[in-house]
């Protein structure tokens, strides 16, 4: 419970929280069109005659964007509809060409279903959908460029699903946890990127209060604009501090939509909020039914890759990582999939996944790479980790020398310890050179340490990694140089 929740239960009321999702499909083309979809382009260079909606065009279902809905569905166990109608919302926006949106009303593609939770103080396992449905984006309203409005229609017909969960959550934080699993699921699947500053994953959030014993919901306010998982963390929590201190005032809250203002944190009316009504939802003439016959539900299901969720509980149950560790690991696809091949062949789970959240992810971010733009093979990285877990080489010399190269070469971390002279000295002749030798130059702390300031032993280790070019095995080290010492 966070410091809202708090000043909520003590005052007698409860959070409802649900979230709509949109989420723009990755497909070569639109939704209802051949234009393409892609992002970046000149203004208004990806526009045709049907995304324009010039009389007498009709509309084609593109059959990945049906796919990719499926899978997104598949992924939430959501029952998938078999018989799918197209409608029209109505509503007028200057950057929509139809003066409607083709949607789904009656029969989302995905129907029930729930989104997993992970994260370190996260009570609630799952947030219930109420469905997932398809429908096309409106263009893009530019308003930066003087007093006037400018259109740029390339993003109409652009490909969308929209998921809307129950009203089931009652934290920010699990608002923001559904918002992070839905991001993860869409790049697994490789339906979306999932960009929030790009637009293609969008966040509306539908907040409002109750008294704890009431029976019916309080009135629900839509905030809107939100481009970041903590900015609708920040939304949620002011919007909830604001309807409380409206309603400990005696005031009405407004049914309405409302706009965020990540500058401020705080959230402002833009218009009453819509009834279905107003939208007068009818179904669209132009589009026969969407057919999901269950030889296109087997295919689909038998192309599923391994999930987040899948992996997390792997990771935590048979590698024993802590939940710290599964959530670096399982951010992105490629990074899960690579670590669980590594664990499959190295039995070393925790210093691998050591290995991958710290080093190489440094070395990554420092170069501003992707894991699959290196050499780094699994098989390499597993060698590499069983130079060090076996005292052939150090950790520190394995990380600043061998790692830097492996990325960039064809070799393995053996290869490299031995070209460039880097395995431990184990040899006990050869550590006893050494340790004489700075035992020599140190004779008053030598004196000491057998005085009984036995701290000082750390100073010889030191010392001799230093003449060994930190080859030294220090275990073998250590036991040597006590043995001398006494």
């Amino acid at each position: 419970m966070n410091s809202i929740q708090e000043k909520l239960y003590q005052s007698g009321y409860k959070s409802v929280i649900g979230l709509e999702i949109h989420v723009q499909l990755n497909t070569e083309s639109k939704i209802f069109s051949s234009d393409p979809n892609d992002f970046g382009a000149e203004p208004n260079a990806h526009v045709s005659v049907v995304s324009l909606a010039h009389p007498g065009t009709l509309p084609v279902l593109n059959e990945a964007v049906l796919e990719k809905a499926i899978k997104m569905g598949l992924a939430c166990q959501s029952q998938i509809t078999e018989v799918n109608h197209f409608a029209r919302k109505h509503y007028f926006y200057p950057d929509s060409p139809k003066g409607f949106q083709t949607t789904q009303d009656k029969t989302p593609i995905c129907v029930g279903g729930k989104i997993e939770l992970f994260g370190e103080q996260l009570e609630k396992p799952f947030v219930q959908l109420h469905h997932i449905h398809l429908e096309d984006d409106a263009g893009k309203s530019i308003h930066d460029e003087g007093p006037d409005t400018l259109i740029d229609l390339n993003r109409a017909g652009t490909p969308l699903i929209e998921i809307v969960t129950d009203p089931d959550m009652s934290l920010s934080e699990e608002a923001a946890a559904c918002l992070q699993e839905i991001r993860r699921l869409v790049r697994y699947l490789n339906i979306s990127s999932g960009n929030m500053e790009d637009g293609e994953l969008r966040c509306d959030a539908n907040i409002s209060i109750m008294p704890i014993d009431g029976k019916e919901f309080g009135n629900k306010v839509e905030v809107k604009n939100m481009n970041s998982i903590s900015n609708v963390k920040r939304a949620i929590d002011h919007e909830l501090e604001r309807q409380l201190e409206m309603a400990l005032k005696g005031e009405a809250i407004a049914v309405e939509t409302r706009t965020f203002d990540p500058v401020t944190g705080t959230t402002a009316g833009m218009r009453f909020k819509e009834t279905m009504n107003d939208y007068r939802y009818f179904p669209c003439p132009d589009l026969a039914p969407a057919i999901v016959t269950k030889e296109i539900l087997d295919e689909i299901t038998s192309d599923m890759p391994v999930l987040p969720s899948a992996l997390r509980r792997k990771f935590t149950e048979v590698y024993g990582l802590a939940a710290y560790d599964v959530l670096l690991l399982t951010e992105e696809a490629e990074t899960a999939y690579y670590f669980d091949a590594l664990c499959n062949g190295n039995p070393a789970y925790k210093s691998a996944a050591n290995w991958m959240n710290g080093p190489i992810k440094g070395l990554l971010n420092e170069k501003g790479i992707e894991l699959s733009q290196t050499h780094l093979t699994v098989e390499r990285l597993s060698g590499l980790i069983n130079l060090v877990e076996s005292n052939q080489v150090s950790f520190s010399i394995a990380s600043q020398r061998i790692l830097p190269r492996l990325l960039e070469e064809e070799t393995t971390a053996m290869e490299l310890a031995q070209s460039l002279d880097l395995l431990m000295v184990a040899d006990s002749d050869e550590l006893l050179d050494l340790i004489k030798e700075v035992l020599l130059s140190l004779p008053d702390k030598v004196k000491a340490y057998q005085s009984g300031k036995k701290g000082l032993l750390g100073l010889f280790m030191g010392e001799v990694m230093k003449k060994s070019g930190g080859k030294a095995d220090p275990k073998k080290l250590k036991q040597l140089l006590e043995k001398e010492l006494s």
